[in-house]
């Protein structure tokens, strides 16, 4: 610590020398008209240069230095990538050369220069002029190791996206995956929505929702935890497919697959099922990994991954049979499906009902080994309160969950449109909030009168963008796929 004061004290006497000699450290009157990208495309292919000297003028930061006496190599970074900079005394003169003797690892220059190729073969810029833009206070880690320690890496993410180039790719990739599933919905004739952050009443999955308070109107809200209910009031209004790329959030536990805050993409398509939604889903996935792999076979956390179609598809009590070791007569007997659940070691009370027993189940013995993308349907009814029942057996629902690498990344169903129905779920779920499950719905009697105007058959789903990104990046934590995940208060 006393030696970073000490390096921190260094930079600051340079910023009050630079003040003292008349020249601002932080100057605005400097417009980079290229970037290191631009000479890349333009030369990275070729040994031929210009013989006129094309000139480039870029700005970037400061990541590593070698000085031979009068000349000095450094390696800028731009928000396009890297290049090497050649700057020698005779060329960008004494007066400009001594200040840039005193430039840091860190500090952001303008250079403007042409392009040559060193002895070693590496395409650089030879500076003709090099200035100061902004001076850096703050060491940058040490020398080309980067920042390694994931707690400051998720908690200073300026630091960790300046020199790790693999994070910076990431989020560059996050952007474009958007992007595509953007493009993708308003190809099929989905219309992008905003709905409410704040909400009277939190709907659309069970789940703990954040509390705060609206003092104008003195009333409480609620952070939304899923934007399902009023994307469906907009169907009933005639909006017959919508989509939002949306931020929820829910106040639950933090782990590698859940943050507090988090970004989903809910879609409804009137005249649809959830077999519609199955193939759709295949058709988006395929055309994003193209996109952005190249290919539809990659790997993540060492698992090697085909999207290629058709994918699996397995109802519950078939996923339980086949990854379970358990037989028909024991799943579909309650007291022995109990007896087995406990033996795994699960905390299952004598009153759990028999479809959240299942899911409990399942949980425990199928979702992990799932590493193909697979849907996975037939939901207990139970556990589904705003899906539609089966027509030929009302114990189970119109749903699929898509899992993918162990890891639930989409949940689909034919929504329930029958209001007298989703009114007797919503008040079976009253119910079992009143006995302490913080997770069940409230009753949304407002939902219910939208249903009442006639909801036309459709289909809903929601995609998980954070799951999906890591999925594509090969990220072993939701962390690393989220500019600035929710951390614990720092120690000083």
């Amino acid at each position: 610590m006393e030696e970073l004061s000490e390096l921190l004290l260094q930079r600051r006497r340079k910023v009050d020398a630079l003040w003292e000699a008349g020249v601002n450290p932080y100057p605005n009157d400097y417009k980079p008209l290229h970037t290191s990208a631009d000479v890349v495309a333009a030369y990275g292919n070729t040994e031929q240069f210009d013989a006129s000297g094309e000139q480039y003028s870029v700005a970037g930061r400061i990541l590593a230095r070698r000085s031979f006496g009068k000349a000095a190599f450094i390696q800028l970074q731009d928000r396009k990538g890297r290049i090497q900079v050649y700057v020698k005394k005779d060329e960008v003169g004494p007066e400009a050369f001594e200040a840039f003797e005193s430039f840091d690892i860190g500090d952001i220059v303008g250079v403007e220069g042409f392009p040559f190729r060193t002895k070693t073969g590496e395409l650089s810029l030879h500076a003709k002029q090099i200035r100061l833009l902004v001076k850096s206070l703050h060491p940058l880690p040490e020398k080309f190791h980067g920042l390694t320690d994931l707690e400051t890496r998720y908690r200073q993410r300026y630091v960790d996206l300046i020199v790790n180039p693999e994070s910076r790719d990431v989020f560059i990739k996050r952007s474009r995956i958007v992007n595509l599933i953007r493009g993708f919905m308003a190809g099929r004739d989905f219309l992008e929505v905003e709905t409410p952050m704040m909400q009277p009443i939190p709907g659309g999955a069970t789940a703990r929702p954040f509390i705060t308070h609206h003092n104008a109107l003195d009333m409480q809200l609620f952070l939304r935890i899923a934007p399902e209910l009023y994307l469906k009031r907009l169907v009933v209004g005639g909006l017959e497919r919508v989509f939002e790329i949306n931020r929820n959030f829910r106040n639950e536990g933090i782990s590698v697959r859940h943050n507090p805050e988090f970004t989903m993409m809910e879609f409804y398509q009137a005249y649809a099922t959830y077999e519609d939604l199955m193939d759709f889903t295949e058709e988006l996935f395929c055309h994003v990994a193209r996109e952005i792999l190249g290919t539809l076979d990659f790997t993540c956390q060492g698992n090697e991954i085909s999207f290629k179609r058709p994918w699996k598809r397995l109802t519950v009590r078939e996923a339980i049979l086949e990854y379970g070791d358990i037989d028909a007569r024991q799943l579909d007997d309650r007291d022995l499906a109990l007896a087995y659940a406990r033996g795994l070691g699960l905390d299952i009370p004598q009153d759990m009902g028999y479809g959240k027993l299942v899911m409990e189940i399942f949980d425990e013995v199928v979702e992990h080994k799932l590493i193909q993308p697979t849907f996975i349907t037939a939901y207990p009814t139970e556990v589904s309160p705003l899906s539609r029942k089966n027509d030929h057996n009302p114990d189970i629902v119109d749903r699929f969950e898509l899992i993918i690498g162990g890891r639930e990344i989409a949940n689909a169903f034919s929504e329930l449109n029958d209001p007298v129905d989703q009114k007797e779920r919503f008040l079976s779920q009253v119910a079992e909030k009143n006995k302490g499950d913080e997770e069940a719905h409230y009753m949304d009697e407002d939902y219910v009168r939208a249903l009442e105007y006639g909801m036309p058959p459709t289909a809903g789903e929601g995609i998980g963008i954070d799951r999906l990104v890591m999925l594509l990046t090969d990220s072993a934590s939701i962390r690393d796929v989220i500019l600035f995940p929710q951390l614990r208060k720092e120690m000083k």
